[in-house]
């Protein structure tokens, strides 16, 4: 190699390269600390109708405590049935819709949601392990809003309906938006 040639390939090496691996979307080094929502990386996960950005999430910025997203959907659209063991506040930016939850879900099965009609400025929140389900049931109008977790990354069991058995629920773990950076942690066995 000659000599201009290896000192450009240290300066990469030295300099270049780390700059390049902390700047992947799975690394907080180098995170602004005040950064703009509309060029955050936003995402469907495979259902249609979503928009879903982590604003400020575990796996992505190092959150301990708290993660907070700014989802979207499109009418017609909904999560799934689904629960969690972590407490969960939403904020309704703008739209309106149907919030279904059931408050005995620690029965053998979830049962009958009660409904309670969502809008905007108004703000709900899920207690721990309850099931619920959010739909936008405004034909002409998109429904935002603001989530805020605790105890992230979020471990999500779902239900195909309200009577399904805790028991046959489906685990998904890590969740959609944390697959790509989610670290398995080490093995601590031989």
């Amino acid at each position: 190699m000659s000599e201009p040639s290896l000192s450009f390939f240290f300066f990469f090496i030295f300099f270049l390269f780390p700059a390049i691996s902390d700047s992947s979307k799975c690394s907080i080094k180098g995170l602004p600390l005040v950064r703009n929502i509309s060029e955050l990386p936003q995402n469907d996960y495979g259902r249609g109708g979503l928009s879903h950005i982590t604003i400020a999430g575990s796996v992505l910025h190092g959150m301990n405590e708290v993660e907070v997203w700014l989802q979207t959907f499109s009418p017609g659209s909904r999560t799934p049935i689904h629960r969690h063991s972590c407490e969960e506040v939403f904020v309704v930016l703008r739209g309106s819709g149907t919030l279904y939850l059931a408050s005995s879900s620690h029965e053998k099965f979830p049962g009958k949601p009660q409904e309670y009609s969502i809008f905007s400025n108004s703000t709900f929140q899920i207690p721990v392990n309850d099931a619920h389900q959010v739909w936008n049931t405004n034909e002409d109008e998109d429904l935002q809003v603001l989530v805020i977790i605790s105890r992230p990354p979020v471990k999500v069991f779902i239900y195909d309906s309200w009577f399904m058995p805790h028991t046959a629920a489906k685990l998904k773990f890590p969740y959609y938006w944390d697959e790509e950076c989610l670290q398995p942690p080490p093995k601590d066995e031989l």
